[in-house]
């Protein structure tokens, strides 16, 4: 049971976000401080959870277009943009990252019917272009450029596909980071657009009709004039091309579940029309469809309808269904189901459980493709549809794959690697032969072999075993002075494997320290290391990084003074909770678009209500106790000294939605206890952070580590090389090696 009380003076409120010291206000002790903190209105609102009293002062921040919040954010941010301007490593870190930044990335080729698009960016461009051709051996040309759309890089370019007879790409574009998408539809020879533009969507694709003239989609309840409503579930919508989106034929909602959300697929055969019921993360439904005349018919089959586990169709050869699963094992394994006979006993296993996760599967011609993740690093290996081992397939070193999708009717994929200090690269594979080429080389100024990456593992507080990757320059020596940033993030069963960043690389140029821990609460190990830091183990994720920054304490990499945490979004949540918990831990604290109110983050949508699979819910007397007690914005307390803190925030964002950073940032300036800062950025023209365009990324990510390396007390280089000079000085080292 949850109910609220609240009495608040909202004749004084604004004119106390615009004025220090006005009565009535509350406000950080600027004298103890030395910055001048906006003061911010507390209100005296409170919450009662099952019997238990909790304070929110801050809730009228959620009101994120009312004029008090709009003033509150103007009021931060000419505080915190000229004090990040004056750092003197800012404009260091700037020109570095602009130099770093500045190399071609060439996005995963998809092809349909002989035709191929992929993303490219020349290095310095805003946002990524859509390039097509029908020869790879040829760059093509350019078929979507989004910074043609919007000169200040605001628009982006989000999800694609093409159709199967590859004359028409539905592409999504995204404004000013919103998860919000509209879908437009252009033809691959001519670059010209169908009239149609298609509201309403955030997380959904499309999936084309076989006869490429029509495609399916899952959008939320309303319409363009009145919006759409995200708190409600979306349902599936078939739009024939050419037509307006008020014309599109409603094909499936669910009618018995508030919370399940539908999306579709059509086979690539043609034959069914799949249904995908989401509800969280941790289990799934499906349904199917049979098609007749090109339209789903007949009644709706749930053929998956056990909500135990999760499942994620590969492909189907006839009425045989291909799925990766967690049924009946944590780490997964890939099973075949015959539709005409469905029933769980009659499932085939393919490719058993090992002890090393499935972190992807895909299906491509006859072929099964697994990528593995080892001890966070990604192993490859091909099977075929009978689950016989056919070939690992080499990699260039320990790091990250992504990729290998492809159509059932070819042998061709491609996939791409990179590692901490190895920019990715895209790679063609035929799986038949087994053959590997690389198809695009990223160059950038950096000599690789100048960096070294350590993995260790260290005991956490009940002793689990975790790994950590450790990324430096071989000359920096580990002698507990060195300033060293710890990554992390620790949810929904995403695993953190090595990838390349041009920011950290900007940051280990600088002679600084990069750490990530593998913490419970992602799928390094499978689903037993996801759930261990889920809903009532959420400590553990904790635990687990508190023990990776003891563990570089006491084998001398750094010191409590030369120690950051960063983190974003659920690893924004890890930040605040950490450095509540250990604040003499860490010199440095930096939340990004973090979850920071685990009593409220799902009301806003329901897309945030999907989390409670990681989080649990506050409805919930057992689940709000353990929210309760970490939740970063309701466990600061008055008077202690906390770590140097910037919070990142996106005044757009619709996924975490900016009110958790503001709220945290607000309480943590009053209860401030020592003249360690406490800033909030607000970037007013981004969301989460995808999307974001390359001089606003570069902009942030250079105040970041600006504000660290002054913190930490980082000594910087004086000469940042060029981007020609750093290639230059690789070239040389090449001669020198040949000699």
């Amino acid at each position: 049971m949850i109910t609220s009380i609240t009495a608040v003076r909202w004749s004084v409120l604004l004119l106390c976000v615009l004025f220090a010291g006005l009565s009535g206000c509350k406000r950080a002790d600027q004298a103890r401080t030395g910055l001048p903190y906006p003061a911010t209105a507390r209100i005296d609102h409170v919450d009662t959870y099952h019997g238990v009293s909790v304070s929110d002062p801050y809730r009228w921040l959620e009101d994120l277009d009312s004029d008090d919040t709009r003033a509150w954010i103007t009021a931060q941010n000419k505080l915190t943009m000229p004090y990040l301007e004056a750092l003197p490593a800012r404009n260091r870190f700037r020109e570095q990252i602009s130099a770093l930044v500045d190399y071609e990335r060439f996005g995963l080729p998809a092809s349909r019917s002989g035709v191929y698009v992929y993303t490219y960016n020349s290095g310095t461009q805003e946002q990524n272009t859509i390039w097509v051709t029908d020869n790879l051996a040829e760059r093509g040309r350019v078929l979507l450029d989004a910074n043609q759309l919007r000169a200040d890089g605001t628009l982006s370019i989000g999800r694609y596909t093409l159709s199967p007879d590859g004359k028409k790409l539905a592409y999504s574009l995204s404004d000013g980071g919103s998860d919000w998408k509209t879908w437009r539809i252009r033809m691959t020879d001519s670059g010209e657009d169908y009239p149609e533009a298609l509201e309403g969507l955030k997380f959904s694709s499309v999936s084309w009709s076989r006869d490429s003239n029509s495609f399916y989609y899952s959008r939320y309840p309303g319409d363009s004039a009145s919006g759409y409503d995200d708190s409600k579930q979306v349902s599936i919508y078939r739009h024939e091309l050419g037509a307006g989106q008020i014309e599109d034929q409603h094909i499936y909602s669910v009618p018995d579940h508030p919370t399940r959300n539908p999306y579709p697929f059509v086979t690539e055969d043609g034959r069914y029309f799949v249904i995908k019921l989401m509800d969280g993360f941790r289990t799934n439904g499906m349904y199917y469809r049979e098609i007749t005349d090109g339209e789903p018919a007949g009644e709706t089959v749930r053929f998956l309808d056990y909500w135990d586990a999760r499942y994620r169709l590969l492909g189907n050869k006839g009425s045989i269904f291909y799925f990766s699963t967690t049924n009946a094992a944590s780490s997964k394994r890939i099973i075949a189901m015959d539709l005409n006979d469905p029933a769980m006993e009659q499932w085939k296993t393919i490719v058993p459980e090992r002890s090393a996760s499935i972190e992807m599967a895909s299906m491509v011609g006859d072929f099964l493709i697994v990528q593995y993740i080892v001890d966070a690093t990604s192993k490859v290996e091909v099977f075929d549809l009978s689950g016989q081992s056919v070939r690992q397939v080499s990699l260039p070193g320990k790091g990250k794959t992504s990729g290998f999708r492809g159509a059932l009717s070819t042998n061709e994929t491609f996939f791409r690697y990179s590692d901490y200090s190895t920019p990715p690269s895209v790679y063609h594979m035929d799986t038949g032969t087994g053959e590997v080429d690389i198809w695009q080389r990223s160059a950038t100024g950096i000599d690789p072999s100048v960096y070294v990456t350590e993995q260790v593992f260290y005991a956490s507080k009940d002793g689990t075993r975790v790994p950590m990757f450790i990324v430096r320059k071989k000359d920096v020596e580990a002698d507990g002075q060195q300033p060293t940033i710890l990554y992390g993030y620790g949810g929904f069963n995403i695993s953190l494997q090595p990838g390349y960043s041009s920011a950290v690389m900007a940051w280990l140029e600088a002679g600084g320290i990069y750490a990530v821990a593998n913490l419970r609460g992602g799928g390094e190990y499978g689903d037993a290391w996801h759930e261990a830091g889920t809903r009532l183990q959420k400590q553990n994720v904790f635990d687990d990084f508190i023990a990776a920054a003891e563990w570089l304490i006491l084998n001398n990499y750094t010191n409590p003074e030369r120690l950051a945490i960063l983190g974003r979004s659920n690893g924004g949540l890890l930040v605040g909770a950490v450095a509540n918990q250990r604040p003499d831990l860490f010199a440095a604290a930096l939340p990004g678009v973090g979850v920071m109110d685990m009593l409220r983050y799902h009301i806003p949508s329901a897309n945030a209500r999907a989390w409670s699979s990681d989080y649990g819910l506050s409805e919930n007397e057992e689940e709000f106790k353990a929210l309760n007690a970490y939740s970063p914005y309701h466990n600061i307390v008055a008077g202690t000294c906390y770590p140097a803190t910037l919070v990142l925030a996106d005044a757009n964002d619709d996924r975490v939605s900016s009110w958790h950073s503001y709220k945290y940032a607000a309480a943590l300036q009053q209860a401030q206890g020592c003249d360690n800062p406490v800033l909030i950025r607000i970037e007013v023209q981004s969301g989460h952070g995808a999307g974001a365009s390359t001089s606003k990324s570069v902009t942030e990510d250079a105040d970041t580590w600006a504000f660290a390396a002054q913190v930490l007390g980082m000594e910087l280089p004086l000469v940042v090389a060029t981007h020609s000079e750093q290639h230059q000085q690789i070239d040389k080292n090449i001669v020198n090696a040949d000699e």
